[in-house]
């Protein structure tokens, strides 16, 4: 097995690393201080084509793999896991489209989406349903020629309510009432709907400067040319976008851990302590030690299933291990570049400290871990009730 990445994709790892870490990460701080989404950064990281790496060049785009998208989105996470989320959340609603979508629909949406000077997302998560996708209630009504009627509402959704939001794709129910299992269809609601509002946006822990709101849907009016991928197909369409991105969380989780540990080894290094750098004593070398396997592990397990999709390997355990790995892991290691730095690690100021709020939720979102925990389950031949 060959573990080395290839001349090019060290050079787009490097070309990457090193705009973010100028251009991104000193703005992180301030950016999480203000809980500000920053548009002109975003379309700066577009204008570096991360958004355009895996959509095909027919599309404007580089036509390289998920593994490469993987490799940018961790380094941007490096720098700031917020831009890094908004960022990933765009990629893999904009590949839905790409993917299933008509042709028009890709002619039409997705260019300034690949080249990330508009924004994108995706509506699944309801007040009172998230992984369990049999309990969403937005329904849409057929009326005459073509078109629908959506009512309902969406939660915790990202992306959403940015001034250069483009269009969102949501998820409603499209059976009659009558039919005793719910099908789902896909729907693609521009800013712009007729009965589409945006909520005000939550006070969040982490993810500061991401956009995150709630959706309302009034009657909203829109045309058969809405309907993504096949009418009633939609639910299978979420739970694709679901899977990947639970590799994008990995990714971004992982940059997150590598982040912590960069910080925690440089102060071990500069901190001065009973006459000695901090990073001299045993206990603060034991920690560092920990810290460094637990991000290789993360980085194994999400470049295996990164590499594994570009095979076409359909392994949803190994997606499944990638985002319960990588996500637990970077939790605990920003909380242990919060011990290494002591009193400052508990400051807001304290990278460290941000890390640990931003990665809170990657535990949760596209699956908590508690969920992936039951997919591996699955995966290994257990019979596992979802019910």
């Amino acid at each position: 097995m060959h573990f080395d990445l290839t001349p090019e994709q060290k050079e787009l790892q490097q070309t990457i690393h090193a705009f973010a870490q100028a251009e991104i990460a000193p703005r992180a701080e301030e950016l999480d201080r203000k809980g500000q989404f920053p548009v002109e950064l975003f379309q700066r990281v577009g204008e570096m084509g991360v958004m355009s790496i895996p959509f095909p060049e027919e599309l404007g785009g580089m036509g390289l793999g998920v593994f490469e998208a993987v490799l940018a989105i961790e380094e941007l996470a490096r720098a700031d896991q917020s831009i890094a989320v908004s960022t990933m959340v765009s990629m893999a609603t904009g590949l839905t489209v790409a993917r299933f979508g008509t042709e028009e629909q890709k002619q039409k949406w997705l260019p300034e989406i690949i080249s990330g000077q508009k924004i994108c997302s995706i509506a699944g998560t309801e007040p009172d349903a998230g992984s369990d996708t049999g309990g969403f209630t937005t329904r849409a009504t057929q009326l005459g020629n073509g078109q629908w009627s959506l009512s309902g509402e969406k939660a915790f959704i990202t992306n959403a309510g940015t001034p250069i939001s483009l269009f969102t794709l949501i998820l409603a129910i499209s059976s009659p009432k009558e039919e005793e299992r719910k099908k789902f269809t896909l729907f693609l609601t521009p800013n712009d709907a007729p009965g589409y509002t945006r909520g005000s946006g939550y006070n969040k822990m982490g993810w500061k400067s991401t956009d995150t709101r709630q959706l309302y849907l009034d009657d909203c009016q829109l045309g058969e040319d809405a309907v993504v991928g096949t009418l009633h197909g939609g639910r299978h369409l979420l739970h694709k976008g679901y899977q990947a991105a639970r590799l994008w969380l990995s990714a971004c989780s992982l940059g997150l851990a590598q982040a912590s540990l960069d910080h925690a080894i440089a102060y071990a290094k500069e901190r001065q302590a009973f006459g000695a750098p901090l990073g001299n004593r045993q206990l603060i070398q034991q920690l560092i030690a920990q810290m460094a396997l637990k991000v290789d592990t993360a980085r194994l397990l999400t470049y295996r299933a990164a590499w594994q999709v570009d095979q076409g390997i359909d392994d949803l355990g190994a997606l499944s291990m990638a985002k319960l790995g990588a996500t637990e892991i970077g939790t605990e290691v920003a909380n242990m570049a919060v011990q290494v730095h002591g009193g400052w690690g508990f400051m807001d100021d304290c990278p460290p400290s941000r890390y640990l709020r931003d990665n809170r939720i990657c535990t949760i979102g596209d699956g908590s871990s508690q969920i992936q925990t039951m997919l591996i389950a699955r995966a290994c031949g257990l019979d596992v009730d979802f019910t």
